[in-house]
C-alpha cells in the first residue's frame, strides 16, 4: 500500500560549505546567484521504498561540449561570414566571495640550483649533435654512445633541452627512455613536445600524452598548452577541443596561453557562441585577458565585419586597464577595414602614436588598404609622406599595396614616385607585383607607349612576369589598336611561363570586340586560340548566321560551366559585344537571353508599385545597350496586353569611381540619342529617368501596331 508523506522541510543553501573547488569555470550564470537561504513546503506520496544513499545514482560532470550543446544546436553555420553577438550576456559574481585566482598553474617544480662541471662538455655534445648531419637512425645512435658523461637525469635534460631538430629530440627521448635509468618525469616529456611542436608534428605529441597517461605520468598544465597549441598550429581543431575538455575534466585550471590558444581555436572554428561563453565565464572566475586573448576577439568579429564587437573588446581593455600592443592595434586596424570604418581606423592609428608605439610594416600595410578601399588618396597619401619624414619600416608588401591603391584610385603620378622610390631603395626594389601595378596604371589610363617601356624594362631586370600584368597589357594594347605588339607580348610572356587564363581570354575576347579590320581580329583569334581552343570554337559557331538557337544553347553552357565563377559574365558581355560588331543583332539579344536564364546578371530588372527599372552597371556597352533594346521590347507587349505600368521607368549604369574609368553612361547616353527613347539624366549621375506618358507615347511610335491594339 502506498504510504504518504505530508511535512515541511526548512531546505537551506550555504554556500561557505559548497564544493567550490572544481569546475566552477563552467557554471551556469543562473546557479552564481542561488546564495539565499529559502524554505520549501514539499509533498510527496510514493508507493516504492525510499532509496538509500548508496542507491543514488552519481552525477557525472557534463563535458564543455554538453554544455555548449543548446547554443551549437541553434547556431546556424555560415559559410561566408558568422554573425556573432555584439556583446555577450553578462555574468554576476558574488561580490562576497574571493575570486579564485585562475593561474594556479600546476608545473613541474624546479629543482635548486647546483653546480655542474660537466656542462660544458654536454653542451659541446650537443652542438656536436645539431651541427651533424645523419642519414640513417643507427647512425645517430651509435654516435650518442660517444656522450662524454652518462646520461644522469640533469645530464640526459640539458642535452636534450639543447637539440634543435625534432628529429634529433625524438631519437634522442627514446634513446634515454630506452636506457631506463631514470624514471622519465613530466619536464622529459614537455621538453621533447615542445621541440616536436616546432615540426608540427601532433600525431608524435599525441602518442607521447597517450604514453603519458597509461604509465601514470603526470600531465600538467604546460603539457596540455602544448598539446592544443600544437593542434592549432596544424589546424587540427577538433583534437585542440578534445584535450582541452581532457584537461577540464582533470580539475587542472588553464593558464594565459592555454585560454588564449583555445579562443582562437573556437574562432577559426566557427563557433563564436562558444567564444563569448567561454570569454564571460573565464572572467567571472578572476582570469584577467592579456593582449593576446583580446587579439584573438577582436580578429573573430573583425572577419564578421561587426563593428559593435569590435567596440565591445576596446571597452574590456579599458575596463581591465591592458594595454594593447603592436599586435592587437594591427588586429585591430584590420577589423576595421572589414567592417568598413576608415574613420575609426584613423583615429585608432592616432590612439596608438599618442600611446607612444610605433607602427610596423603590418600596420601600415592595414591602414593604406583601408584607406584604398574608401579612395581615401589625401589621407594615403598623407600617411606616405608621414612614412617617409619618420623613416618607419617598410617593405615589399606596403609598397604594393600602396601601388595598388594607386592603381585602383588613379594616381599615376604619386605612382610613378612612389616606383622610383623603390628602385632607389637597398631593400625594396621592384618585384613582379610592383610592375604588374604599374602596368595596371598605364593600361587605364591609355599610356601604351610607357607599358611597353615599362615591359622591356622588366625583362632587362630579369622579374618574372605574371599573368595578371600580360592582361594589364593586353589591354591596354588592344585599346591603342597595336595588335601586332599584344601578338609580341602575348608570345614573350608565354615563353617566361606566363599560363593564359580566363580573365586573360576575356580581355583577348574583349580587345576582339574592338577589332575593326577582319585581319586584326584573326590575329586576336590566334592569340586566343593557344590559351582557349574551345572558346574560339564557339566564336565561329555564334556568328555563323545559320546556327540554331538550341545549338547555341548546349554549347554556351558547356563553354560557361568551363569558366571561373568570376569570369563568366565578362565572358558573356564580350561575346554580346563581338555580335553586335558583326551586325548580328538578334544573336546577342539570344546570348543575352542565356546568360539571364543561367544566372549572369541577377538584378538586371527591379520592380516597386512605383517604379521599374534598369541595372546595366555590370554590363559592357554591347550588353547594356542589348539589354535596352530588349527592354523596350517588353515593355511594348506590356502595352499591347494593356497591362499596369508605373509612373516611372530608371535605368541606372553607375559613375565609375577610377579616375581613368569612362563608365557606360555616355555610350549609354548616345544610344537613347539614336533611339530617340524618352529617358532623360536625372540630378543622380548614371541615372536616366523617362515618365509612363513619355516611354507608352514613344513606343506606340516605335512600334505602330501598339496604336491598334490599344484603340480596340
Amino acid at each position: 500500500m502506498a504510504t504518504v508523506l505530508s511535512t515541511s522541510i526548512d531546505v537551506c543553501f550555504n554556500p561557505q560549505y559548497s564544493d567550490t573547488k572544481k569546475h566552477n569555470l563552467f557554471l551556469k550564470p543562473s546557479s552564481l546567484r542561488q546564495s539565499r537561504t529559502r524554505k520549501l513546503n514539499i509533498s510527496c506520496s510514493s508507493s516504492k521504498q525510499p532509496k538509500t544513499l548508496e542507491e543514488e545514482p552519481v552525477t557525472k560532470t557534463p563535458s564543455l561540449s554538453e554544455q555548449l550543446k543548446p547554443l551549437s544546436a541553434t547556431t546556424l553555420r555560415q559559410e561566408e561570414q558568422t554573425h556573432v553577438l555584439s556583446k555577450p550576456k553578462s555574468v554576476w559574481v558574488n561580490p562576497t566571495r574571493p575570486k579564485r585566482s585562475v593561474l594556479s598553474l600546476q608545473r613541474q617544480k624546479r629543482s635548486a640550483y647546483s653546480y655542474n662541471p660537466q656542462i660544458k662538455d654536454l653542451r659541446a655534445f650537443a652542438q656536436k649533435l645539431n651541427s651533424s648531419d645523419f642519414t640513417e637512425k643507427s647512425e645517430f645512435l651509435a654516435f650518442l654512445d660517444e656522450i662524454p658523461h652518462p646520461p644522469s637525469r640533469d645530464n640526459a635534460l640539458l642535452v636534450l633541452n639543447s637539440l634543435r631538430e625534432w628529429q634529433k629530440t625524438h631519437m634522442f627521448f627514446d634513446w634515454v627512455k630506452n636506457k631506463n635509468l631514470f624514471p622519465m618525469e613530466t619536464i622529459f616529456y614537455n621538453v621533447a613536445m615542445k621541440s616536436l611542436r616546432f615540426g608540427r608534428q601532433f600525431q608524435l605529441i599525441e602518442e607521447m600524452a597517450l604514453e603519458m597517461v597509461n604509465d601514470g605520468v603526470e600531465l600538467d598544465n604546460i603539457t596540455y598548452s602544448t598539446i592544443i597549441t600544437c593542434a592549432k598550429r596544424c589546424n587540427l581543431y577538433d583534437k585542440a577541443i578534445e584535450w582541452f575538455e581532457r584537461m577540464y575534466k582533470t580539475g587542472l585550471m588553464p593558464d594565459e596561453v592555454t585560454y588564449s590558444a583555445i579562443l582562437d581555436v573556437y574562432s577559426k572554428s566557427g563557433k563564436v557562441e562558444e567564444v563569448l561563453s567561454l570569454y564571460e565565464r573565464a572572467v567571472a572566475t578572476g582570469w584577467k585577458p592579456d593582449a593576446i586573448a583580446f587579439s584573438v576577439l577582436g580578429k573573430m568579429f573583425g572577419e564578421a565585419g561587426d563593428y559593435d564587437g569590435i567596440r565591445y573588446v576596446l571597452q574590456e581593455m579599458k575596463s581591465m586597464d591592458v594595454k594593447p600592443n603592436v599586435v592587437v592595434y594591427n588586429t585591430l586596424l584590420e577589423a576595421m577595414g572589414r567592417a568598413g570604418k576608415p574613420g575609426l581606423a584613423r583615429s585608432l592609428f592616432n590612439e596608438m602614436l599618442e600611446s607612444g608605439l610605433t607602427p610596423n610594416e603590418k600596420t601600415l600595410t592595414a591602414l593604406v588598404k583601408i584607406y584604398g578601399k574608401a579612395r581615401w588618396a589625401k589621407d594615403a597619401l598623407q600617411l606616405w609622406e608621414e612614412m617617409k619624414a619618420k623613416k618607419w619600416p617598410m617593405d615589399f608588401i606596403l609598397y604594393n599595396t600602396l601601388l595598388n591603391m594607386c592603381a585602383d584610385i588613379g594616381l599615376e603620378e604619386e605612382a610613378e614616385r612612389l616606383f622610383d622610390d623603390m628602385k632607389e631603395s637597398g631593400q625594396c626594389r621592384p618585384d613582379s607585383f610592383s610592375y604588374t601595378a604599374m602596368l595596371n596604371i598605364y593600361g587605364s589610363g591609355g599610356k601604351a607607349e610607357k607599358a611597353m617601356k615599362l615591359f622591356e624594362e622588366m625583362l632587362e631586370a630579369g622579374v618574372q612576369v605574371n599573368v595578371m600584368g600580360c592582361t594589364c597589357l593586353v589591354q591596354c594594347l588592344g585599346k591603342a589598336k597595336r595588335i601586332d605588339d599584344l601578338v609580341s607580348v602575348l608570345e614573350t610572356s608565354i615563353q617566361r611561363g606566363v599560363k593564359p587564363d580566363d580573365r586573360l581570354c576575356g580581355c583577348l575576347l574583349s580587345v576582339m570586340a574592338l577589332c575593326e579590320s577582319s585581319e586584326d581580329a584573326e590575329k586576336v583569334m590566334g592569340c586566343l586560340e593557344r590559351a582557349n581552343p574551345k572558346l574560339v570554337a564557339f566564336v565561329k559557331l555564334i556568328v555563323d548566321e545559320k546556327t540554331e538557337f538550341e545549338t547555341v544553347k548546349e554549347e554556351f553552357k558547356l563553354v560557361i560551366n568551363g569558366t571561373q565563377v568570376e569570369a563568366r559574365r565578362p565572358f558573356c558581355n564580350c561575346l554580346i559585344d563581338i555580335c553586335r560588331g558583326k551586325k548580328q543583332q538578334e544573336r546577342a539579344h539570344e546570348l543575352l537571353y542565356l546568360g539571364t536564364l543561367f544566372g549572369l546578371y541577377p538584378g538586371l530588372h527591379n520592380k516597386t508599385i512605383k517604379e521599374w527599372s534598369l541595372d546595366v552597371r555590370s554590363l559592357s556597352v554591347g550588353a547594356a545597350e542589348t539589354a535596352l533594346e530588349e527592354w523596350m521590347r517588353t515593355l511594348a507587349n506590356i502595352v499591347r496586353r494593356q497591362e499596369d505600368l508605373p509612373e516611372l521607368f530608371l535605368a541606372q549604369t553607375g559613375t565609375g569611381t577610377h579616375r581613368f574609368s569612362q563608365g557606360l553612361a555616355n555610350s549609354f547616353a548616345s544610344h537613347l540619342e539614336q533611339l530617340a527613347a524618352p529617358f532623360k539624366p536625372s540630378d543622380r549621375a548614371g541615372i536616366f529617368v523617362a515618365t509612363k506618358e513619355d516611354l507608352v507615347s514613344w513606343l506606340e511610335s516605335k512600334f505602330p501596331p501598339l496604336v491598334a491594339a490599344s484603340q480596340a
